[in-house]
């Protein structure tokens, strides 16, 4: 009987190494040799989107799935997720606990990635279609079922807080938009007011981004988790600052603490006596 281990992915294929069964000789993604062909000759974003898609992107989904990803690598301390990873930072959690708050906060239905499954699923089924938009818009905010996620309280992608769409949203669309002639992207581009009128308040960055993903062929999942992804750098990038900043500088907030009963004045060592 063989001892040979098998294990069955349509992703990934191994050769073992002969000397050490723990580690691979050989490495295949979707038939494509990652370490002896891919290696050097493609970017990031294309690698990406062979592991999910399964096969290589033409030159024109490359470079939207390379602007997108520079459009949300940092979405800022405004951002729920960044705002999450820096509370991990200046309060001195692990780096993956940092990262693990940025996921858990951005993966929700207000500006995080579920938001986006739902926007993509709305794709999906209206395309481009105002009618099916106002219909689909309102099948959805009318399930109140509840599971693991509570119901929608907004049409997706679109941000219940907002008075009008931002500028770096309508900047954002009118880039992306200039890829795909005939796409999402673009249709979007040109009915962004009448949506926006449908769904009572303005477009988001998550609906430009269920926009993109959608025109790249991914599926609601699939968004879901590129969106999850493509937002990792910035929240490292400010765990790490706010870690060596300290709370004092803190955005939006330190100014805004006050002790009321200042242990200092009751001759306990302040804060900025323990070097705090």
């Amino acid at each position: 009987m063989s001892n040979k281990q098998v294990f069955h992915s349509h992703i990934w294929q191994e050769e073992a190494e002969e000397n050490n069964p723990f580690e691979a000789k050989a490495c295949y993604c979707h038939g494509y040799d990652v370490y002896g062909d891919l290696l050097g000759k493609v970017s990031w974003s294309e690698y990406l989107y062979l592991l999910l898609k399964g096969e290589r992107p033409s030159p024109i989904q490359a470079q939207l799935l390379e602007s997108l990803a520079v459009a949300f690598a940092n979405r800022g301390p405004r951002d729920h997720s960044i705002r999450a990873a820096m509370n991990g930072g200046v309060g001195g959690t692990t780096a993956a606990g940092s990262l693990m708050a940025a996921l858990a906060v951005g993966a929700g239905q207000y500006g995080g990635a579920h938001e986006v499954f739902h926007a993509v699923n709305v794709w999906q089924c209206a395309g481009q279609d105002i009618t099916q938009w106002q219909t689909m818009i309102q099948q959805l905010l009318a399930d109140k079922a509840v599971d693991i996620w509570l119901p929608m309280e907004h049409a997706p992608g679109f941000d219940p807080n907002g008075e009008s769409c931002t500028t770096p949203t309508r900047q954002t669309l009118a880039y992306l938009s200039g890829f795909i002639e005939g796409g999402a992207l673009q249709w979007l581009n040109h009915h962004r007011e009448t949506l926006e009128e449908l769904a009572t308040c303005p477009l988001s960055m998550t609906g430009v981004a269920a926009a993109a993903l959608f025109d790249l062929g991914f599926s609601a999942e699939q968004a879901e988790m590129v969106f999850l992804l493509l937002r990792l750098p910035g929240a490292a990038a400010h765990a790490m600052e706010q870690q060596a900043l300290g709370w004092k500088k803190f955005p939006f907030i330190a100014s805004m603490i006050e002790l009321e009963n200042d242990p200092g004045s009751l001759g306990v060592p302040s804060i900025e006596e323990f070097g705090l």
